[in-house]
């Protein structure tokens, strides 16, 4: 079957935007789209519509947010960091905001940044507000204290404090030092617009100093700045003040205002209504929600919460302030976008029981403006997108983090998943072919789509070939687990743009690279992907053959297909990202339709009470669908090495699920009673602290015979376990697909005609980060 699509050109070209607009009459007032007329109304009226933000007027309602990208610390970065923000401004958005700057050293998120005082930092940043602008966006710097987050020993706090996701104690901040912050704060500001902001946001949120100073959890004081609510409220009060009276009217003062702690020890609605009022007698021009400290045991931004899952709490605020407040958190569309700011959003199934908040929906707008960071590194022209009415055409966020915070979060340059140009913009170019060729691609999963797209974008003629029925390859079974129903928007948005660049997909197509340049075609990309693999241990073949009485063995492949069905009692092998995604789906089993909010929010805990201390109330996790078992060789703690900003979030979830998770198995084989495993007969948690100690033995002789003692142990100390269950689930990894057993010693022989990229190259299970990039930087050199 061949799927044809009509000539189109790239969707990426990025003329320079106008400033039209006329003015808002107040901050909570709608305008018109400048690209509305009579014959052609805009699609997204509000999110078009022009909004005065203090004396400045802003194109329209889209507000690019604040993201670390690896490119703030040091200056020599600068040109790319104007790159990458020229990039998404010519994209639409009506400001951008950077990627936060300490305003003294102490605030540094890391020991190598430079604080906004530093000189050489401020001239650097004259290049990024220029590309900006040229681009047609405001530019507004964010100002961060890290305080108790900062990864170094000069970490300070509101007290004597330590944080858990920092090695480093902070000390208490004596009067002198805050007042000399808060100083530092409005030079800051100063030296800002010097560089040629048009702005500046105060990080109040997330967990960071000024976050910290606010909630009793971290601030003990009993002076000025601790103690009652209003003494600490006094620090952001203060800093917003000397800003305020330290740059022009015109000059943008944003505070990023923390609407939902979610951690033991926050503030309450109230609390934070208060700070509203305040802030906004101050001087503030503009408030953006921010949503749960770093440490929350609460996920905010990851897959599984569901849109706009937060939008409630800036709606309360809303609702207290005159001035413009901004809504954040899982917003992906633009259609999410304009339901929030028309007031005609409502989540499925409402909020949750007794919810206080219901009277607001609908019919009341959440925000004045939305802020999106991570859709805007997927796609930069998401605002022109939204003007043409060409929403199907978005490269959609799907809320992975893989590229971004996991990044960030090991101190890497930030990019993203589905498109790995951001941040390297003048690095990896997708620039116009000198020699047009005629390219086949071999797969249709994600490496073989984003190579034909990168391709068709640079002017080749594109073939995709597709040995299933459908496209999408692992995505396609990704989109099927629970809390990663985003995936399937993605498969949607690239072939939409590829009906539209005029690249041709035949389905049920197997080829191979001989066929294709015998064809005709000039180069080939070899994007086959990859096959379970399947372990080697008494009666898996059996099982999977259907031989076994009572007990079914299957690949993770073939059940969440559909293939193949699960029992009430299932073992799940292996313990890497792809067993927790079989666990979860084994446990919740949604066919592909996404949590309502509702639901959600009970799993998690989180109450839209106004009365209720940081959001936070008694969680009800869902007891899982069956009862399932994980097991894994290694001994060390399950799920170890899954995503940093992630993983927790997988772990929590099957835990919550009623999964048992089993460590250090040995696999003796599957029969009609189930699985049979050894275990050791130690307590795991007691192995791992003596691989610990041994690990930090000074010696090598000493450290390695120590550990080689641990594993002898454990070979010889084990007990038998059977796991009487009915289902067997494999998720052993996975193997290179290659049509026709091309060997990597073959593709090399053929080269440089063909070229082989994604699991196709290497395997490695949840590998689509590794296998986008390589597609489009061999994309890139045809």
């Amino acid at each position: 079957m061949t799927t044809t699509a009509a000539p189109g050109s790239s969707t990426s070209a990025t003329p320079s935007p106008s400033q039209g607009g006329a003015t808002a009459a107040s901050a909570h007032t709608s305008g018109q789209s400048r690209t509305s007329d009579q014959s052609h109304p805009p699609k997204y009226p509000t999110l078009l519509s022009p909004i005065q933000v203090g004396k400045r007027q802003l194109r329209n309602r889209v507000i690019m947010g604040s993201m670390h990208t690896g490119l703030e610390d040091d200056p020599a970065d600068a040109p790319k960091l104007a790159a990458f923000f020229k990039r998404r401004a010519q994209g639409g958005v009506a400001a951008i905001v950077t990627g936060g700057f300490p305003p003294t050293m102490e605030g540094n998120l890391t020991p190598f940044g430079h604080p906004f005082t530093d000189e050489e930092t401020v001239a650097a940043h004259r290049q990024v507000t220029d590309a900006t602008h040229e681009g047609g966006a405001l530019a507004i710097l964010q100002l961060l204290h890290s305080g108790r987050y900062g990864y170094h020993p000069m970490a300070v706090s509101a007290s004597d404090t330590q944080s858990p996701i920092s090695p480093f104690p902070a000390r208490e901040m004596t009067v002198e030092e805050i007042e000399a912050t808060i100083a530092a704060y409005a030079q800051s500001a100063v030296n800002a617009r010097e560089a040629g902001y048009d702005g500046v946001q105060v990080m109040g949120s997330e967990g960071y100093l000024i976050n910290q100073f606010l909630a009793e959890r971290v601030n003990q004081r009993t002076d000025d700045w601790g103690g009652s609510v209003d003494n600490r409220q006094r620090f952001p009060v203060e800093v917003v003040k000397a800003i305020r009276a330290a740059v022009p009217e015109d000059f943008i003062v944003d505070y990023r205002i923390s609407v939902l702690d979610l951690v033991e020890g926050g503030q309450t609605q109230e609390e934070i209504l208060q700070l509203a009022e305040k802030l906004e007698a101050a001087g503030a021009d503009m408030l953006s929600s921010g949503i749960g400290w770093h440490e929350a045991k609460i996920p905010t931004i990851v897959t599984s919460v569901p849109r706009a899952a937060f939008s409630w709490a800036t709606a309360a605020l809303r609702e207290r302030v005159s001035i413009p407040v901004v809504v954040s958190n899982r917003i992906n569309t633009p259609e999410v976008a304009e339901s929030l700011l028309d007031g005609s959003w409502a989540p499925a199934g409402g909020f949750a029981h007794n919810d206080a908040n219901t009277e607001r929906l609908p019919g009341t707008p959440q925000g004045d403006l939305v802020s999106m960071a991570r859709p805007l590194l997927a796609d930069p022209d998401f605002v022109r997108r939204a003007e043409a009415d060409e929403a199907n055409l978005l490269n959609i966020c799907i809320a992975c983090n893989q590229a971004c915070l996991d990044h960030t979060f090991d101190n890497q340059r930030a990019s993203c998943l589905v498109n790995p140009r951001a941040c390297y913009e003048t690095e990896l170019e997708l620039l116009p072919a000198t020699d047009v060729k005629r390219v086949g691609v071999i797969g249709g999963g994600v490496a073989g789509l984003f190579a034909a797209e990168a391709l068709a974008q640079r002017g080749h003629a594109v073939e995709v070939f597709e040995a299933a029925d459908k496209v999408g390859g692992q995505f396609r079974l990704a989109m099927m687990i629970p809390g990663k129903e985003e995936f399937v928007s993605s498969l949607v948005g690239v072939q939409a743009r590829l009906d539209k660049l005029g690249v041709k997909i035949h389905t049920d197509s197997p080829r191979n690279a001989q066929e294709l340049l015998e064809s005709g075609f000039d180069e080939v990309v070899v994007a086959s992907g990859v096959t379970p693999r399947i372990p080697d241990f008494p009666g898996v073949r059996e099982g999977l053959a259907g031989k076994i009485d009572g007990v079914e063995v299957m690949t993770y492949a073939e059940l969440v297909s559909g293939v193949k069905r699960a029992g009430r009692s299932v073992a799940v092998v292996g313990a890497g990202g792809i067993g927790f995604d079989v666990a979860e789906y084994l446990q919740d089993y949604r066919d592909g339709k996404p949590q309502e909010l509702k639901s959600w929010n009970e799993q998690w805990g989180v109450t839209t009470d106004p009365a209720a201390r940081a959001g936070l109330t008694t969680a009800h996790p869902h007891c899982g669908q069956r009862e399932v078992f994980m097991v894994q060789r290694k001994i060390t703690p399950m799920g170890k090495n899954l995503n940093r900003t992630t993983g927790w979030v997988h772990r929590a979830t099957v835990v919550m699920g009623g999964a048992e998770l089993i460590v250090g198995a040995g696999y003796e084989g599957v029969d009609s009673e189930g699985l049979h495993i050894t275990v050791p007969a130690t307590d795991p948690k007691a192995i791992n602290k003596a691989m610990k100690d041994a690990k930090h033995i000074r010696n090598k002789e000493e450290r390695k015979e120590a550990l080689a003692q641990i594993e002898r142990d454990m070979a010889e100390n084990r007990v038998q376990r059977t796991l009487g269950v009915d289902t067997v689930v494999l998720c052993t990894g996975q193997e290179s697909v290659r049509p026709d057993e091309i060997s990597p010693d073959a593709a090399e022989a053929l080269r440089p005609r063909v070229h082989v990229v994604g699991g196709a190259d290497v395997a490695a299970e949840l590998d689509a980060k590794r296998a986008i990039r390589q597609a489009v930087e061999v994309a890139a050199q045809i």
